[in-house]
Formats: structure tokens, sequence, C-alpha cells
């Protein structure tokens, strides 16, 4: 199964915290729509949908002010490939 590309990861975070956009290469930390709890959100629809990539909170472990949803992809093709 294949992982959904980096821009429909970006709109499903979108939809999830209710903020206008997302694209992937915005800071996710810099869109004050969202938050913690939307990216655990989010990382739990993930979790159900791709259980085979074993993505867990330690994903969002090192977000800072520059983290983009290309990171977090980036993160889950190496996860998907271990």
């Amino acid at each position: 199964m294949e992982l959904p590309t980096v821009e429909e990861l970006a709109g499903q975070l979108a939809a999830v915290s209710g903020a206008a956009e997302l694209g992937p290469d915005d800071a996710i930390q810099r869109n004050s729509d969202i938050d913690s709890l939307d990216l655990m959100e989010w990382l739990y629809g993930f979790q159900n949908k791709y259980p085979h990539v074993g993505a867990d909170e330690s994903l969002f472990s090192d977000i800072d002010d520059a983290t983009t949803m290309r990171d977090v992809h980036a993160k889950l093709i190496s996860l998907a490939k271990a």
C-alpha cells in the first residue's frame, strides 16, 4: 500500500485542524489553527489507515518552527521502508 502524497497529508491535517490552508512547505507550528491535539488527531487517523508504517508520537518529537509536512512525509517514508 502506498503512502499518501505530501499534498494529501497537508490537506488531511488542514481538514482535521480546520486550518484555511496548509501547503506542503508551510511551517506547521506557524499556522495558528494547528495545535498539538490536531497533530495527535491527524496521527491517530494516519495510524488507523496505515498501521504497517509504525508511526507514533515520536514523529513529532523534534518538531520546531521550521518543520513542514514535507519533513513529516520524509519521516513517514523512512518508517515505511524500515
